[in-house]
């Protein structure tokens, strides 16, 4: 099933991305482990988000490509299960109200309501099909480095997360500009066998599916440091955990200025 949830469209239709927005330096160190910035090399070419459904036909295509991004060291790549298609004859066992309402929060920040499975958010910001390959790997490669630094340092007891830059200057002109640092809970792969639905005795696997999200502190530029408990990823069960520091208008999701995964 790929019909938009304001228009009936099968599979969504890609649009360009926007040059510009893609995430940022990230460098990672491991108590104990000499480490330094990563190499322009080595930066991510952007943070896409998958918006994907356990009873949307269209959707195992999507998902697929998703483990091998999710694989890749110069993506930040994201799933975020949805819960609309629930009534179709299968609930989806990983989808969240709350991803449903970022993605629908995305469509209205754009302006154009266009909300799909499977959907992929580049840099929080523009939209494309979530199977097209191509059409991805085409708007990256022209997109250029962000200007946000996104440091994460794991201890034993807390994850320290370093941001460090300059707020875009189109983006410090509007009043109040400011960004929010968002911590994002992250599992390991997911193996799941639909018993009912569209995708009825199939097995897919399901990679880098956010858990939960939580806001950690806001940030208007320079550096600053947040601090998360390392006990809250236990509590979530999660694998892994990624940080978007993200700008906000009107109480939604926008641009994504930096990104860093653990």
């Amino acid at each position: 099933m790929g019909f938009s949830l304001v228009s009936l469209v099968r599979g969504g239709r890609a649009l360009t991305l926007l040059a510009g927005l893609v995430p940022v330096l990230v460098s990672v160190v491991v108590p104990g482990v000499a480490s330094g910035p990563a190499q322009a090399g080595d930066r991510p070419r952007g943070v896409v988000e998958l918006f994907t459904s356990q009873g949307c036909s269209s959707c195992p295509p999507a998902d697929r490509l998703m483990q091998k991004l999710a694989e890749r060291d110069d993506l930040v790549a994201l799933t975020f299960p949805v819960d609309y298609w629930d009534y179709l004859g299968w609930q989806d066992t990983l989808a969240l109200p709350a991803h449903s309402a970022r993605q629908r929060d995305y469509a209205e920040a754009r302006g154009d309501r266009e909300v799909y499975t499977p959907q992929i958010v580049v840099n929080g910001h523009r939209h494309l099909v979530g199977s097209d390959h191509g059409a991805l790997e085409r708007a990256l490669s022209a997109l250029p480095a962000l200007p946000v630094q996104v440091t994460l340092e794991p201890h034993s007891d807390v994850l320290e997360i370093r941001v460090s830059g300059a707020l875009p200057a189109e983006v410090a002109r509007a009043p109040g500009a400011m960004a929010t640092v968002v911590f994002a809970f992250v599992s390991d792969p997911v193996a799941v066998n639909i018993g009912r639905g569209e995708n009825r005795g199939r097995e897919i696997v399901y990679s880098n599916v956010v858990l939960g999200l939580r806001a950690v502190g806001m940030w208007d530029g320079g550096t600053a440091t947040y601090r998360l408990p390392m006990s809250e990823l236990r509590k979530m069960r999660a694998g892994r955990c990624a940080v978007l520091v993200q700008m906000e208008r009107d109480g939604r999701p926008g641009i994504i200025l930096g990104a860093g995964m653990l």
